[in-house]
């Protein structure tokens, strides 16, 4: 049984990484992972994805760009401040400038570096480099 579909999805992506696949089928859907999916998208971390309706909760076919060394969730989703980033860079980034920590702030997901840009806080989700 599936209890948190962001985990299982981002465990599937660094799974099929390290395996050499270029393709990756995973179900269940959720808007979340298809939000967090559009992120890694735009920063270059997979080619493509595309969510499939099958009645039955949904597929995505998700194309990986080789490109991911690690990713995940991570919980608890701690708070932040918008001065706070730096410190939690350090904790799950292997060096600054090198990932990306996704973000749920009130204007939406995104990551960090848009977050500092903005001068906004939030509740992490997920780190990826």
């Amino acid at each position: 049984m599936l209890n948190d579909v962001m985990a299982n999805l981002l465990s599937a992506i660094k799974n099929a990484e390290r395996a050499g696949k270029s393709e990756l089928r995973f179900k269940p859907t959720s808007s979340l992972a298809a939000r967090v999916m559009m992120l890694m998208k735009e920063n270059g971390y997979l080619e493509d994805f595309e969510a499939i309706e099958d009645g039955k909760g949904g597929i995505y076919v998700i194309r990986l760009a080789k490109k991911i060394n690690d990713c995940g969730v991570i919980k608890p989703r701690f708070p932040v401040k918008k001065g706070e980033f730096v410190k939690w860079e350090r904790r799950f980034l292997p060096a600054e400038g090198f990932g990306v920590l996704v973000v749920s702030t009130s204007q939406g997901l995104m990551t960090h570096y848009d977050a500092k840009k903005k001068g906004l806080g939030g509740r992490l989700i997920a780190y990826v480099y």
